[in-house]
């Protein structure tokens, strides 16, 4: 079937209008911010899809999979663009873009049951800024939230800043709705919990649209307590000081609502007026004032214990004044770019995994060793460091940030550079039992190492692909793995 039959049969199931079909807009959707240096040059090698298509509805979702099931057509589910990983990047010749933006309604605040029900295109933000006018909070808070959207941050498994008290988006969500390719509609109700087999949420939670496409999002709320919010900060001598005062506070059963620890590369590149060529370990603590006082009290403790790796305490305001401005606006996204552009230099590229406490101080020496022995780029590397943002009573995640200035080809940057480090960072992760993933999901940049993730456990993902999306049209290539289309479009100059 020709391209032009194809968006003929699309206008039959929604208005015209809400179909596109403009090059520049095709292009700009192909690839998401993971190839940003190249989509901006102009260099992108992928195929553009056939069109871009904003329902209003579930209905809508229903026709407009259940056509593309019948016709063999690739669909890439999007909604708020802040993907990193490559999940909407297309590598197929017939791929058509659902984009859920225009389902934007906050359909239900119950203050009383603590929850809020919104369709899958509400801007984080906008839900976010209705609650606070009524005294309460979703407790998520990623850097995107001013543009990310409640479909995606739930396709995606997203964590905020403060998920060391309010959890990942996987502890918020209540109940759903999601749309699978045959046309199913499934809705997850919403009770506080249930023993009713298997959590069937997590069918959808972190698919990354490649089971099912969610339309409707239940998340619990909580109450918002600003004027008990406290700051610490603290110069450490080095990463594994600070990690183990990180480990003291989370086992003794405390929870800020952030703890970071970050290296005297990344720092200098957050904290340069106070760092001192140190690492930085700061904390945030806020809920009501006999739970703030305690923590305060836990954090001051675990100081204390490993005060021999402590260096100087940072006045708490230089802290907050850095996460009033954490946060990045659309606005702040596109000048990003623009200095990428100038300056032919990639800034702020990361790789974040997961580990035990025993292990993440080790894969993070090793990563720094290797990258520093093996990377034959190394000349270009203009900071290479990391940060643990996310702690949990069994371990915490690193954050791999690595900036370089770019001496190549546009359209070879990422093989030249992000992808030999994105590698050897995997490679030390898996070797000593952590996940190669954190929070920024799969893609199609991580999807090789998919079966090495899950091991023996890849057999029940796999049979879910099988038995929701046998076709196959359910954005080819993120997470489950493709070797040719790996071969093609991320390894193709080896």
């Amino acid at each position: 079937m020709s391209v032009q039959k194809n968006v003929e049969e699309l206008k039959s199931i929604v208005a015209q209008e809400q179909i596109i079909t403009d090059q520049a807009e095709l292009y700009d959707a192909s690839a998401d911010r993971y190839k940003k240096y190249a989509k901006t040059k102009n260099v992108l090698e992928v195929p553009l899809p056939l069109a871009i298509v904003y329902p209003y509805t579930k209905e809508e979702v229903k026709a407009l999979l259940s056509y593309c099931n019948e016709n063999q057509i690739n669909v890439i589910p999007r909604s708020g663009k802040t993907a990193t990983e490559g999940g909407l990047e297309n590598w197929k010749e017939k791929t058509i873009v659902i984009d859920g933006s225009k389902m934007n309604k906050i359909l239900k605040i119950d203050t009383y049951n603590m929850q809020a029900t919104t369709e899958s295109g509400v801007k984080l933000q906008d839900l976010e800024d209705k609650l606070r006018k009524l005294g309460y909070t979703t407790g998520h808070s990623p850097q995107s939230k001013p543009v990310a959207q409640m479909g995606g941050l739930v396709a995606t498994r997203s964590i905020g800043q403060f998920s060391t008290l309010y959890g990942a988006i996987e502890d918020m969500v209540v109940g759903l709705e999601c749309v699978f390719p045959d046309g199913h509609i499934s809705n997850i109700k919403n009770v506080p919990r249930r023993s009713g087999g298997p959590d069937i949420r997590h069918i959808a939670i972190g698919n990354e649209g490649s089971l099912c496409y969610i339309t409707e999002v239940t998340v619990k709320i909580f109450k918002f307590y600003p004027e008990n919010n406290t700051f610490h900060g603290y110069l450490v001598e080095d990463m594994e000081s600070g990690l183990k005062i990180l480990r003291e506070v989370m086992v003794n059963g405390y929870r800020p609502s952030v703890a970071r620890l970050y290296s005297e590369e990344d720092a200098r590149q957050h904290f340069r007026h106070f760092y001192k060529n140190k690492c930085v370990l700061i904390f945030m603590t806020e809920g009501p004032a006999g739970i703030v006082k305690a923590t305060n009290e836990g954090i001051v403790e675990a100081v204390e214990k490993y005060k021999s790796g402590i260096i100087e305490k940072v006045d708490a305001s230089h802290i907050e004044n850095w996460f009033n401005n954490l946060n990045w606006e659309q606005s702040r996204i596109d000048e990003e770019i623009q200095d990428m552009i100038r300056n032919n230099a990639h800034d702020g590229f990361t790789t974040e995994i997961s580990a035990d406490w025993e292990n993440v101080i080790k894969i993070y020496n090793n990563v720094m060793h290797r990258i520093k022995e093996e990377f034959n780029r190394v000349e270009d590397l203009t900071m290479l460091g990391g940060h643990s943002s996310h702690s949990y009573l069994n371990g915490t995640n690193m954050y791999f940030v690595y900036n370089y200035t770019i001496n190549c080809e546009p359209k070879d940057e990422m093989l030249t550079y992000h992808h030999p480090i994105h590698e050897i960072i995997i490679e030390e992760t898996l070797k000593m039992g952590g996940s190669m993933c954190h929070h920024h999901g799969i893609g199609k940049y991580r999807s090789e190492w998919t079966k090495q993730e899950h091991g023996s456990a890849y057999y029940m993902l796999e049979k879910l692909k099988e038995a929701f999306d046998p076709n196959g049209i359910m954005n080819h290539g993120t997470i489950f793995p493709q070797e040719n289309e790996i071969k093609k479009y991320i390894r193709s100059k080896e």
